[in-house]
């Protein structure tokens, strides 16, 4: 029964990552016709009869009925839904990066994110906290320059005070790392997604 409580993930008809659910729900949702399974690795996709018919000479992976094999699904889609799941604005580097617009808020060079940094306003060791209010995005060079100092003692100004977004974040699925290589094309920002500790 482990296998029906595997992860399986959930695409809009976008084929935007929206959810994880597990292979319960997934096959539920393929039974009824509400979902299809999209296949690992050319990305075909099946609804319950053709799955079945694709699942019958499975070796591995699958679960089996009373008179069936199938498959058990990685991916599934959801034809007729193309929202996201609503959450709130998760405090993570993706958010944050977002918030501050993929800008430096000490010298305000806009870069990619590669040559951008998270800074703590008040650093660490000297009692600030991982908070909406306390963390922006600097480049290599201004945080370089601040190091361990308040910005008005190294000489430099926020371009705006850090606060949490208003906006709601949209996506931020939390998956684990690798769990199917064939998720790597839906998730390939899953960095940016990671929640930062508080």
């Amino acid at each position: 029964m482990a296998g029906l409580n595997s992860a399986v993930l959930v695409l809009n008809k976008s084929w935007v990552a929206v959810h994880v659910a597990s292979v319960r729900r997934a096959m539920s949702l393929l039974y009824r016709g509400l979902a299809q399974v999209v296949h690992p690795e050319d990305f075909t996709t099946y609804d319950f009869s053709s799955w079945t018919e694709a699942s019958e000479h499975a070796l591995e992976n699958y679960i089996r009925t009373v008179n069936r094999k199938i498959l058990i699904p990685q991916i599934i889609i959801l034809p007729g839904y193309n929202g996201f799941v609503k959450r709130r604005a998760a405090f993570n580097r993706r958010t944050i990066f977002e918030r501050d617009k993929y800008r430096c808020q000490y010298c305000g060079s806009r870069l990619p994110s590669s040559e951008l940094t998270l800074d703590h306003v008040v650093p660490r060791s000297r009692g600030g906290k991982s908070a909406w209010d306390n963390i922006v995005v600097a480049c290599v060079k201004c945080n370089t320059r601040k190091g361990n100092s308040l910005p008005g003692e190294a000489g430099m100004r926020l371009l705006k005070k850090p606060s949490k977004p208003k906006w709601p974040a949209t996506s931020g699925i939390r998956v684990s790392r690798g769990l199917y290589a064939s998720w790597e094309r839906f998730l390939s920002q899953a960095y940016w997604d990671t929640e930062l500790s508080e």
